[in-house]
């Protein structure tokens, strides 16, 4: 063997000596890491929560400002003794059960359509529950949070029954009141300009200027959300003489919105209005809560009013921050009957706002606590 092919196989022998030490250094590691974690049983741990500065204000100040509507029968309003009642009212009530175990523990905001988002980002309010609809352009917008669905809507027509009207379609040269600051003036535009349909818009600054506007006869119809115009047609002085068509054009889901940049002030906020959907559908309720809590047997009811698990604390809140809430308020199903059923002057079918698993199904669908 010459001496170059003598020092080429010697490096060709170090070349494998090499690759079979790797080769053994890798079976090793192979066979000891299932070993390790077979000896020592670790799991992966849900890292510690970070902390929300929205939360921190509002335990420090000890109660949660919630923006609301100014007057909207059924949604927010105040009582003949001047106590705020509604849908939204009760949900943010929820939430300060949840945060403090107390569902008084909370400041409600009247606020216009105009004014709503500008409250949240200057701080007047920690959180946003007004009939508001989560559309990409307010999604988009790099200042809002949208939590959640509470109320699936859609935008109709108010309209006086002597008109004798069976569709919007009808509505050629009609003038038709819509509040400023909403979706629904833009909603109507587009209705009647795909439709190549003449009419002229009222536009008010407020959802209450609008429905005077409709009272006087100043517009020949009103516009906005079916669960709105249903409101507005009880303080009519006869509401037998009103009618809301059938023609629903728009889909407007309403929910609670937050600032953006604080998620886990969000997260605490989509997860009480999840437990509150959740406790109707495994049938916790404002009365049993207590029993349920101490007695059920079913994991997810377990979880969900903190008899196991750690799911508040995650949030920044107790262990019993959902059964605080549904003892505070009710669970979805009993908010919705006491303020737009058929325990209220709306008498509103559930519809769509029905569970995902009645007959027939709705749309509210609760994500699982685990």
């Amino acid at each position: 063997m010459g001496e170059r092919a003598g020092a080429f196989w010697m490096r060709m022998a170090g070349l494998a000596g090499l690759m079979l030490l790797v080769a053994c250094g890798d079976r090793d590691r192979a066979t000891e890491a299932p070993a390790t974690e077979a000896t020592t049983g670790t799991t992966q741990t849900a890292a510690a929560p970070v902390e929300s500065p929205t939360l921190t204000d509002v335990k420090r100040r000890g109660r949660l400002n919630c923006g609301v509507n100014q007057g909207l029968v059924g949604f927010a309003y105040t009582d003949n003794r001047g106590e705020w009642r509604g849908f939204d009212v009760d949900f943010c009530r929820g939430l300060a059960a949840a945060i403090f175990g107390n569902p008084d523990a909370v400041r409600f905001v009247p606020l216009t359509a105009e004014n709503r988002f500008q409250a949240l980002a200057d701080g007047r309010i920690d959180v946003l529950w007004r009939n508001t609809s989560w559309t990409m352009e307010r999604d988009t917008s790099g200042q809002l949070a949208f939590a959640g669905v509470n109320y699936y809507d859609g935008q109709g027509f108010l309209v006086r029954r002597s008109l004798d009207l069976n569709s919007a379609a009808e509505l050629n040269g009609a003038r038709v009141c819509v509040q400023a600051g909403s979706t629904s003036a833009l909603n109507a535009e587009d209705y009647f300009r795909s439709r190549g349909i003449d009419y002229r818009a009222v536009v008010l600054p407020t959802e209450e200027a609008a429905r005077q506007a409709y009272r006087r006869e100043d517009c020949d119809a009103f516009s906005a959300d079916v669960s709105a115009l249903a409101a507005a047609r009880t303080t009519l002085a006869d509401p037998q003489q009103h009618v809301v068509l059938s023609d629903v054009i728009s889909k407007e889901p309403l929910g609670p919105v937050t600032r953006r940049g604080d998620e886990q002030w969000t997260s605490v906020v989509r997860w009480t209005l999840n437990a509150l959907i959740l406790a109707e559908e495994l049938g916790v309720t404002q009365a049993n809560v207590e029993e349920q809590t101490e007695t059920s047997r079913e994991p997810q009811v377990r979880r969900l009013l903190g008899a196991e698990g750690d799911f508040g604390p995650r949030l920044g809140l107790s262990k019993t921050w959902a059964a605080d809430a549904v003892e505070g308020v009710g669970n979805y199903g009993e908010i919705f009957e006491r303020n737009l059923g058929s325990q209220s002057p709306l008498d509103l079918a559930r519809g769509l706002n029905a569970q995902w698993t009645a007959r027939p199904g709705g749309l509210i669908y609760g994500l699982p606590v685990r």
